[in-house]
């Protein structure tokens, strides 16, 4: 399993990025990482019910994200076109403003480890990874337990200070002088 300090592995993907008929559909890459904090998250499956409440979660708080100079992206292994049915069908997920990232071959999952050994489905991984793209944090949670968009900002903020940051630290706090 890649972990902190690796450097994120190249991929390249469909992605959905919008309902709008025509334009759907684009090609993200590792190239779409560079220059700028990345938050990546990984979902097991589409349809499914704890997976809708994180995908619109990170929607809520994308403007958080991006105060910080961040970019989102979510992707399971399920294809474009499944994530683009589970948008139309599902209200929640109707107006998802990051690309929905379409793994369906595995690659980027396999290459991270992520995969659940039986279920071949991606546990819920996140990874924050830095402008030069190595990963500066993972958390990796059992498949039906979601996970806190909230501690993600939060160690964003941490990374992005370059600072020691104490137990609970919450931006604006003082950090420790080292």
């Amino acid at each position: 399993m890649l972990s902190i300090q690796d450097k994120f592995p190249k991929f390249n993907v469909q992605a959905v990025v919008s309902r709008e008929p025509g334009s759907e559909f684009t090609t993200v890459t590792d190239q779409d990482l560079e220059g700028k904090w990345s938050v990546v998250f990984f979902w097991p499956l589409d349809f499914t019910f704890v997976c809708p409440t994180e995908i619109a979660a990170f929607n809520k708080s994308l403007s958080d994200f991006e105060d910080r100079d961040a970019q989102v992206f979510g992707v399971s292994t399920d294809s474009q076109y499944a994530h683009l049915g589970w948008r139309n069908a599902h209200p929640d997920l109707a107006d998802i403003n990051y690309p929905m990232l379409a793994d369906n071959k595995k690659e980027l999952s396999e290459a991270l480890g992520i995969l659940h050994p039986q279920e071949k489905v991606p546990f819920r991984a996140t990874y924050i990874v830095d402008p030069e793209g190595v990963i500066r944090w993972v958390s990796i949670y059992d498949l039906n337990v979601g996970r806190s968009v909230q501690e993600v900002i939060r160690v964003l903020d941490a990374l992005q200070t370059d600072e020691l940051c104490p137990c609970n630290w919450q931006r604006g706090e003082a950090t420790l002088v080292g």
